[in-house]
């Protein structure tokens, strides 16, 4: 699902294959891409759910200014994951709701 050539932008630069886990299970990822970016790519959509009726929600503005693809991140609640780089060896879980205290 990654856009490998693009018509404006060109062709996506050589970065370092990495993996992080997604709710314990593997994904592959590029160092510092968005981890949003990579489970897209992974085929997940369904990021957190929503605290009144428990819907799925996902990707949605991709510039960290909603909540829907926050998630807990090596065990921290509420993190943009649109905007967050991804690193080697990351946990990421997906969330119900949104937990209290300061988001990251």
């Amino acid at each position: 699902m990654r856009v490998i050539e693009h018509p404006v932008l060109g062709d996506l630069k050589e970065k370092k294959s990495i993996t992080i886990y997604f709710d314990g299970k593997p994904i592959q990822a590029f160092e510092d891409e968005p981890v949003a970016a990579a489970l897209l790519n992974a085929g997940i959509k369904a990021f957190r759910k929503t605290p009144k009726r428990h819907e799925p929600r996902g990707i949605f503005c991709a510039i960290g200014r909603c909540t829907d693809c926050m998630m807990i991140v090596d065990g921290v609640p509420n993190v943009r994951t649109c905007v967050t780089g991804a690193r080697d060896g990351m946990r990421v879980e997906s969330q119900d709701g949104l937990a209290k205290g300061k988001r990251q």
